[in-house]
């Protein structure tokens, strides 16, 4: 994510000096970005695992549905958080956890390892694999369907993906 005020400006249709005038710095500008697009969606998010009487399927099916109903609103948002959040190296990623840390994700994480350890979990599944997990079974049919769908004129069933991404946890690939 090399991209300069000036091009961000030219994209906007507006000028370089009015883009300099709100954000000194490319660094601001994304700053505002995660504040003001990316907290409010991780807040709502995190609030999967916020119920502590939640079952495991539950709350990872409210997650993926989240993930999904996020996604289908903000368009961009598949794309965006797995190539800038998720993928090594991505720029929003380094700046999400500079300025936020680690705190939500380490709550989630401790909430699966006591499911684990109450048998509600398969206790062979790594914690911190299950929010890749999670996240790949959800954003990247939708960032691949939101594109698909977007060259063939249909709207994606983000119902159909969330369900399926829990599905394959919890079932797998095997009968019913």
């Amino acid at each position: 994510m090399e991209t300069t005020l000036g091009a961000i400006a030219r994209e906007a249709g507006v000028t370089p000096a009015m883009v300099h005038y709100y954000f000194k710095t490319r660094e601001q500008l994304l700053d505002v970005l995660i504040d003001e697009r990316f907290v409010p969606l991780r807040a709502k998010l995190g609030s999967a695992f916020a119920n502590s009487d939640a079952e495991p399927a539950d709350a990872l099916l409210a997650f993926v549905e989240g993930l999904a109903t996020v996604s289908e609103q903000n368009p961009w948002f598949a794309t965006l958080w797995i190539r800038e959040v998720i993928s090594e190296g991505g720029l929003l990623r380094q700046r999400i956890a500079e300025r936020f840390g680690d705190a939500n994700q380490q709550a989630s994480i401790e909430r699966i390892e006591r499911w684990q350890k109450e048998g509600k979990l398969n206790p062979h599944l790594e914690p911190t694999l299950l929010f890749v997990s999670l996240f790949g079974l959800t954003l990247l049919p939708l960032a691949a369907n939101f594109k698909w769908a977007e060259e063939h004129g249909v709207k994606p069933r983000r119902d159909n993906i969330a369900r399926h991404a829990v599905a394959m946890l919890m079932r797998g690939i095997g009968p019913v």
